[in-house]
């Protein structure tokens, strides 16, 4: 007797709710003083990479706790291994960054909020 599991996904950190996904589940923003996160070095991406879910939130690696290097995979993500000075910044609705590396079709509109407050930090 098998039984059909479908992986439901968080539409901000693309992370598999329940497995991963530290998102508050009601999509508000926790007015708690966030945890402090140590960035993490990865292996296969050098931290200014931008990379891109398939929820078009762009992540940098290591920089928020819902997101571990064994998820960046193609083809659900894409990502900019050099990215252009300023891009992060500008990302938005009007300025997409576009993948130039695995699933090159992935464009983000807006970048993680996690992300921005430790790249806000550096």
């Amino acid at each position: 007797m098998s039984r059909d599991v479908k992986e439901e996904r968080c539409e901000r950190c693309d992370c598999i709710i329940g497995l991963g996904c530290a998102c508050s589940p009601d999509g508000s923003v926790s007015k708690a003083k966030p945890t402090p996160h140590t960035r993490q070095e990865w292996r296969r991406f050098p931290a200014d990479t931008i990379l891109i879910s398939p929820t078009q939130y762009a992540h940098l690696p290591g920089a928020c706790g819902h997101l571990t290097e064994e998820l960046v995979t193609p083809p659900r993500w894409g990502w900019i291994p050099d990215p252009a000075a300023g891009l992060w910044d500008r990302l938005g609705i009007s300025h997409p960054a576009t993948a130039t590396a695995g699933n090159t079709t992935r464009q983000a509109v807006r970048r993680c909020e996690d992300c921005q407050t430790a790249w806000s930090a550096t």
